[in-house]
């Protein structure tokens, strides 16, 4: 159990809790799920810029990110169609895959297929079922992908003055509004209560909230004096009690809900915002083909990782389609903006292709 993990290292219950929030993020658990620490682990492998288990900040954004490898491949030659919707995968007679088709029946041939769509969307979507075995297609069906996630984008006239540390008279950034900012965290008691509320289909009256402000860093962002914060949230179920809808209703009761959180801590944060964007686990389904709103395409949970992910005998990333590989979050070793199911995937596809 992770908190007895962190109990056995650390006294100091907000620090616990602080590192107890790597541990539930992005998961449908608590601190007290069995397993769930491995979580923790894996937001901390790896490095930045030499220090081990650090993060960064993307300049310019995530989309950023996303350019700058779309400007490498185009370097080395690639086609790149944006906002063009793929509508199945294209099999050969043999049961090949020779390329996709588009929504508007454009047809882009290839001798390999790689998709960083998640397995439900590559295998269940874009694959005639009866083209792949059926024990495949029955474990993919029931991949838990429950989120717990609403993301909310804040603009905001002023940066939010903390309580704790307000700010100064020049309104500039300080250390800590350059930092992710994590509030509703003073004991993981409060993590598992809000886990709890969820479970039984209601948001949590007091959330997990992970707040960023991206602009303190990066002022190009936000016209000069202005700011946008990102807050990541959770306990949020896919479905609500009784089988209510995320409605606007319900999305601004919930976002409501977080702002009076933050308000507690950094009083006039109400006042300040000017626009709000929420987007709970249906949105970030319907919006970014993240099944049930898991941003890991899939839980990461110890029976849906290593050689199970995403399903027994198919975490090489070659799938029971030949031709076909999964690269993206759903495939080993998880999601996480690390790019090794891509660069792994990209090696196996590789090797296949010098033997075609």
């Amino acid at each position: 159990l992770p908190g007895q993990i962190l109990d056995q290292w650390f006294e100091s219950e907000p620090l616990k809790a602080t590192l107890a929030t790597d541990v539930v993020i992005g998961a449908m658990a608590s601190p007290h799920t069995p397993g769930s620490g491995y979580v923790l682990l894996h937001h901390v492998m790896g490095e930045l810029e030499g220090r081990r288990g650090a993060w960064g900040y993307v300049a310019g954004g995530m989309g950023a990110l996303s350019q700058a490898i779309a400007h490498a491949a185009a370097a080395q030659g690639a086609h790149i169609f944006a906002e063009k919707e793929v509508c199945h995968v294209l099999l050969g007679r043999d049961g090949r895959a020779q390329g996709i088709v588009l929504q508007d029946g454009t047809e882009v041939k290839s001798k390999l297929v790689l998709s960083s769509a998640s397995p439900q969307i590559t295998f269940l979507e874009l694959i005639p079922q009866e083209q792949l075995p059926k024990d495949f297609v029955q474990r993919i069906q029931q991949v838990d992908t429950r989120s717990p996630v609403t993301k909310i984008n804040v603009a905001v006239d002023r940066l939010p003055s903390f309580l704790a540390a307000p700010n100064t008279r020049d309104g500039q950034p300080l250390p800590h509004h350059q930092c992710s900012i994590h509030l509703n965290c003073e004991g993981t008691h409060l993590l598992h209560q809000a886990f709890t509320e969820a479970t039984h289909g209601h948001p949590s009256s007091r959330p997990m909230i992970e707040l960023c402000i991206p602009s303190a860093v990066d002022p190009g962002l936000a016209p000069q004096g202005y700011h946008v914060v990102s807050l990541f949230t959770q306990y949020t179920p896919s479905v609500l009690a009784g089988g209510r809808p995320w409605d606007e209703q319900a999305r601004n009761a919930y976002a409501d809900t977080v702002f009076d959180c933050i308000e507690a801590y950094a009083p006039g944060f109400k006042a300040s915002v000017i626009g709000r964007d929420i987007l709970t686990p249906p949105d970030l389904e319907r919006i970014f083909g993240l099944p049930g709103g898991n941003i890991f395409h899939g839980g990461m949970s110890l029976d849906q990782l290593y050689f199970t992910r995403p399903a027994p005998s198919y975490s090489g990333y070659r799938s029971p389609v030949p031709g076909l590989y999964l690269c993206g979050s759903g495939a080993h070793p998880g999601g996480g903006v690390m790019g090794a199911a891509g660069r792994n995937a990209a090696r196996v596809a590789l090797e296949d292709f010098r033997c075609l």
